[in-house]
């Protein structure tokens, strides 16, 4: 089989997350098959249809500079494939390739046995992924929705109360929008709309919007779904405020065991501002490219002017992918920290060496959102 071994980095991370679930960016369809494979839902509507890559792990996986040769186009985030050896114990390794990468047809024709990839379902899957910014299940249940790919629930699982807290953020945004483009004639179906925000019905659902706005199909179907982008990404930071204020307030105080290493010791005591840092830079990033958003729905709601809400839904597409990109790596930063440094009464400490780490993965993770505070401002659309 062509492709190449997982590296030992990766297999450390996956056997901590042998038996937890899938974070925004890693998507463990080894634990959906141990937690899932007897239910009839998870056999009739698979995520892949070919067994082994059913079982597989896909993770968005930082480039490394030794990877970019690797690629016809320079990338900064892929789509990384593995195939355990054996799903019962990852520190055995797995075979794995990068989608996209030289040789990736050649490993496709091998799993699939087969010369011609046009029609195989799931490389259309695995495109779709590789298109996404990260592997967040609202991400992908809506992106594969779009190309008619609806795998069962348990590989997307999105908690009713997620659910609940997103369409109540989401039904504020959807009123104000209703009120300006129907009047007073939907305001009943407001709730409805924000129910719809989880679902590709909502293009349907605003058409005299597109009408007002004047914007073609294609200009209309991407530019709802990257509105929905930003507004779930909006939801999504402010759910990571606490969460990563934990972070910040256990880089500073959390103690792994001690090492008589003193360059591990010396590690520690300079990365961890570092990433505090970083972490704080990327939250202000975040914040002030959700702001482009704000003032174009501003403008539409309270201006009634139409057009930067305009140009957003045509031009933020282009935006979409690195927003959901940081969210995802925040994201992971938060529930990666959550599951792995444990607190409280009982809770066994990493070790200095482990903690070493985990904090290199999060500043390889943080390399490619962070910036430098001076840099410009985003784009306004006015």
């Amino acid at each position: 089989m062509s492709g190449m071994a997982a590296s030992q980095k990766d297999i450390r991370s996956l056997s901590n997350l042998s038996e937890s679930a899938s974070t925004s960016r890693v998507l463990n369809l080894s634990h959906i098959y141990k937690l899932h494979a007897s239910d009839s839902d998870y056999t009739d509507k698979p995520f892949f249809r070919n067994r082994q890559m059913n079982r597989s792990i896909i993770l968005k996986h930082t480039v490394r500079q030794s990877e970019r040769g690797l690629f016809s186009r320079p990338k900064r985030t892929a789509t990384k494939i593995i195939l355990p050896f054996d799903l019962n114990d990852l520190k055995l390794g797995g075979q794995s390739i990068l989608v996209g990468q030289i040789g990736y047809d050649a490993f496709l024709k091998d799993i699939y046995d087969t010369a011609n990839l046009l029609d195989v379902h799931d490389v259309d899957v695995l495109q779709c992924l590789d298109e996404l910014p990260s592997l967040d299940p609202f991400l992908v249940r809506e992106h594969l929705a779009r190309r008619r790919h609806r795998p069962a629930s348990c590989y997307l699982k999105i908690s009713p109360a997620d659910v609940a807290r997103m369409i109540g953020f989401a039904n504020s945004e959807i009123e104000s929008l209703v009120s300006t483009a129907f009047g007073s004639a939907l305001q009943s179906g407001t709730a409805k709309l924000a129910s719809k925000i989880l679902s590709d019905e909502l293009d349907h659902e605003l058409e005299p919007l597109r009408k007002t706005l004047r914007l073609s199909g294609p200009q209309w179907s991407e530019g709802i779904f990257s509105w929905r982008g930003f507004l779930y990404f909006k939801w999504r930071l402010l759910e990571l405020q606490d969460e990563l204020k934990r972070v910040l307030t256990g880089l500073s105080t959390y103690q792994p065991l001690s090492t008589r290493d003193r360059s591990i010791t010396d590690f520690l005591n300079e990365i961890r501002p570092r990433l505090a840092k970083r972490i704080i830079v990327a939250i202000g990033n975040l914040t002030r490219t959700l702001g482009v958003y704000d003032r174009a729905y501003h403008a539409l709601v309270s201006g009634r002017d139409p057009g930067p809400f305009r140009r957003f839904l045509v031009e933020g597409p282009s935006m979409f992918f690195e927003l959901g990109e940081n969210i995802g790596i925040l994201s992971h930063i938060s529930s990666f920290w959550n599951y792995r440094v444990k607190s409280g009464r009982g809770a066994i400490r990493l070790s200095a060496e482990e903690y070493a780490d985990l904090l290199i993965d999060y500043e390889d993770s943080l390399s490619i959102i962070y910036v430098d505070e001076n840099e410009g401002q985003p784009k306004v659309w006015a």
